[in-house]
């Protein structure tokens, strides 16, 4: 299934605004809401315990952003496991 606005021109997923959505950012986006949920957060609660901005993490679980090795990081920490589990 793909994200809401997201298109598939070959086997290239890319989101609304046409930028290419790496299969990898969608399977770490899709661990994230795994723990996430299993927490029984909302995003923004997960937001504010990492310290980053709850559209940031929506963007994140669907895979529409790069997220950087420091907020994966802070997201570990803040859903309190480790980071290879992400990955």
């Amino acid at each position: 299934m793909l994200p809401l606005g997201s298109r598939l021109i070959g086997s290239i997923c890319y989101n609304s605004y046409g930028d290419y959505m790496a299969e990898i950012n969608k399977q770490v986006g899709l661990r994230i809401r795994k723990y996430r949920e299993k927490k029984g957060w909302s995003q923004e609660h997960l937001a504010l315990e990492a310290d980053l901005h709850r559209a940031y993490i929506g963007q994140i679980e669907r895979g529409e952003k790069n997220i950087g090795l420091v907020n994966l990081e802070k997201i570990a920490k803040a859903l309190n496991i480790e980071v290879s589990k992400l990955l």
